[in-house]
């Protein structure tokens, strides 16, 4: 078995979670996204996280507007839309429930 496989698919399964979390408080472009996500050490690349934002664009979740930028292209901010809050707000309530169950199980004795 490959640990490595293992250790990013769990990476994956909590990677939506973490970018609307991210979003919560402010709107940010995808290179802020990523710093957080690499600053809290989820080792994600921009190949994962601008399909994803996508999806979740889609899906409802997020809204993005442009920017001009004094560095460069245009940015794209993405911000949480309403249902994106109530989408969160659900996931935050699932997490703690997922993460209660997990730790009673792996802190047996």
């Amino acid at each position: 078995m490959n640990i490595e496989n293992t250790k990013a698919q769990m990476r994956k399964g909590v990677l939506e979670f973490c970018i609307l979390s991210v979003l919560k408080e402010k709107e940010a472009y995808t290179s802020e996204i990523l710093d957080t996500l690499k600053n809290a050490k989820l080792l994600v690349v921009e190949g994962t996280v601008y399909p994803l934002l996508t999806r979740l664009k889609n899906d409802g979740l997020l809204n993005y507007r442009w920017e001009e930028s004094t560095s460069g292209p245009p940015r794209k901010y993405y911000a949480l839309t309403e249902i994106g809050k109530q989408f969160l707000n659900e996931l935050n309530g699932t997490w703690t429930e997922l993460s209660n169950a997990v730790n009673t199980i792996t802190n047996q004795k």
